[in-house]
């Protein structure tokens, strides 16, 4: 099965594109770990987003050391405030080259991307890249760059400006070169094919998103040859240029009573979803606005969620969210239905998350007999915004009224 994680970053300016990056990867078969590495990284204060696809010659181990090396390389170049032009021609010169194959040990592709849509994309031995706009194939001509060292050894380096809903594809070899020398496929998927197959699916499912499209690159690519075998390591990464989707959670008592419709208002009148969690902040909301609520009977172990009107979920408050935290470690499995699953799905939907955390103590929990995290509300908010950034690379900002 494909391995799929997605990777998103943006600022929460009105304007802004949103750079929704996702990536899948499948292994050789027998092949305990990926000779790929997909790395990414985020810097809030430049607005900008560094992605790098490294294949290691081989397979295995060796391969998955040599592409962590250079994806590593990269990214600290970056990190340190090198022209990644310059950091590319530094790696071309020191990675060798393998005696027998006369190939790179270490192919790479970077993407270096601001959220105004300008961005560069380098490459030394992968695939091209793939560029869609309408549903239609962009092609470029690139800079070359030779290296002093290797004979016939280079790099391309591109300079683009992407547009909402455009899809920047990038490709390990594993991909375009899936059914090599089967009877079916002799010359491989190639890049053609690759792009074939990305016009039709983008005429069909215009909106797609960038997980799904990855997932299935490398799902098809893996059916490809005359035997139920992946003989190379897979990866498929696609960034879409989109504007963002917004949600807003509004958990826990406002501190001060006397702005609660302020509070309440200001919530109804974010953009974007809304979500409640707590059945006293839906009290709260429904006093001051006249909503009613109308909770129905849990699922999972978990209080059951509220209908209200002009919210797209309402849910009990610290054990859901308590829940959810476990989910954001380990995803919940398919067909499970709870309070916190739908709170998750809602979550990794969306791209810039706003909380508004009341600050005012709950006394359905103020308990030495409860458990400790039901009074720690505060902090497992401040929990679950670490992991949304750190392991989902969401955009969060937390308040606390």
């Amino acid at each position: 099965m494909p391995m799929a994680f997605s990777m998103v970053w943006e600022g929460f300016m009105n304007n802004s594109l949103y750079m929704d990056l996702s990536c899948s990867q499948i292994r050789k078969t027998g092949e305990n770990i990926c000779g790929d590495v997909f790395l990414t990284r985020r810097y809030p204060e430049e607005r900008r987003l560094i992605a790098v696809l490294s294949d290691g010659l081989g397979s295995g181990v060796k391969a998955n050391i040599l592409a962590q090396m250079t994806a590593t390389m990269l990214i600290r170049y970056v990190e340190h405030g090198r022209d990644i032009r310059k950091a590319a021609e530094v790696l071309m010169e020191t990675l060798p080259v393998c005696s027998v194959r006369k190939i790179s040990y270490s192919t790479f592709t970077v993407v270096d991307c601001y959220e105004n849509g300008s961005a560069v994309v380098i490459e030394e031995g992968n695939p091209e890249h793939l560029l869609f706009r309408g549903g239609n194939l962009m092609e470029s001509s690139p800079e070359i760059i030779k290296s002093r060292k290797f004979q016939g050894r280079q790099i391309k380096r591109y300079e683009l400006s992407l547009k909402p809903e455009d899809r920047l594809v990038f490709l390990s070899d594993g991909i375009t070169q899936a059914g090599l020398g089967s009877r079916s496929s002799r010359s491989g998927w190639t890049r053609q094919g690759v792009a074939g197959f990305l016009h039709d699916s983008l005429d069909r499912t215009p909106g797609i998103g960038s997980s799904r499209t990855a997932s299935e690159l490398t799902r098809v690519s893996s059916l490809f040859g005359d035997e139920p075998l992946v003989k190379d390591d897979m990866t498929a990464a696609v960034l879409h240029v989109r504007h963002p989707e917004r949600l807003t959670v509004f958990t826990g008592p406002p501190f001060h009573k006397e702005r609660d419709r302020e509070h309440v208002l200001r919530f109804m009148n974010s953009p974007g979803k809304k979500v409640v969690c707590g059945g006293t902040t839906s009290n709260i909301i429904s006093r001051e606005l006249g909503i009613e609520v109308d909770t129905k009977m849990g699922e999972g172990g978990l209080p059951g969620i509220s209908a209200m009107e002009g919210v797209d979920l309402a849910t009990e408050g610290i054990l859901t969210l308590t829940r959810l935290m476990e989910y954001l470690i380990t995803p919940p499995e398919a067909g499970r239905s709870d309070a916190a699953v739908r709170l998750f799905k809602l979550l990794m939907d969306h791209d810039l998350i706003s909380f508004m955390v009341g600050s005012s103590l709950n006394r359905a929990y103020h308990d030495p007999d409860w458990p400790v995290e039901l009074e720690l509300r505060k902090n497992l908010i401040k929990q679950i915004c670490k992991v949304l950034e750190d392991k989902y690379l969401k955009k969060v900002e937390c308040e606390f009224i």
